[in-house]
């Protein structure tokens, strides 16, 4: 089954972005249960989705398959009117991923991270002194010191949003997933910016 996430032509209609990371070892469940539903909702608040991984390989786990339309390197985050990441991060966060939030954020572009990708955000230091979310109180962590937890579930500070609990965390502790409420407060706040 192709698991189509992409909108190859261009629409005029404004585009999030929607980065993944590669190599999750639920990736099949995350990209069906999380990237999916991200996608979905995006598309059907009027904007267009492009995916990007810092490869651009196709990501192709068990009956699922996704082409990214772009590597993150390729981006011209001028195009985009918001960024979304969803829970795939935790474990890395390379020089090129840290550059790229921190361009995001300093264009005023909303951003919207999930779970492990939160880590992403504080790496970045764009979490100093924000209110965030996460799946434990991460203040004692050296990238966290700065930054307000305020627990599990789906907040806004500014242009930024977090949540902290993706469908694998959900499915894990019984937490509500974040997932569609992260997805229509970064769609309500692009709209917000643009009116």
């Amino acid at each position: 089954m192709l698991f189509s996430l992409l909108v190859s032509f261009n629409t005029g209609s404004p585009k999030i972005l929607l980065f993944i990371k590669e190599g999750s070892t639920e990736l099949e469940y995350m990209l069906t249960n999380e990237v999916g539903k991200m996608s979905e909702i995006i598309k059907q608040s009027g904007f267009e989705v492009t995916i990007a991984t810092i490869s651009g390989k196709v990501l192709n786990s068990g009956s699922v398959t996704v082409k990214p339309d772009l590597k993150l390197s390729e981006v011209n985050i001028d195009e985009y009117a918001g960024v979304i990441i969803p829970c795939m991060t935790l474990d890395l966060a390379t020089p090129e991923m840290i550059a790229f939030v921190k361009s995001a954020v300093d264009k005023g572009k909303p951003i919207a991270a999930q779970a492990g990708s939160v880590t992403l955000l504080a790496r970045a230091g764009i979490l100093n002194g924000k209110k965030y979310t996460y799946n434990h109180d991460a203040n004692a962590e050296t990238d966290f010191e700065s930054s307000i937890y305020s627990g599990t579930g789906v907040i806004q500070d500014g242009i930024i949003i977090t949540s902290g609990s993706c469908p694998w965390i959900s499915k894990e502790t019984g937490w509500q997933d974040g997932t569609a409420k992260l997805t229509q407060t970064l769609v309500e706040t692009i709209k917000a910016k643009t009116k």
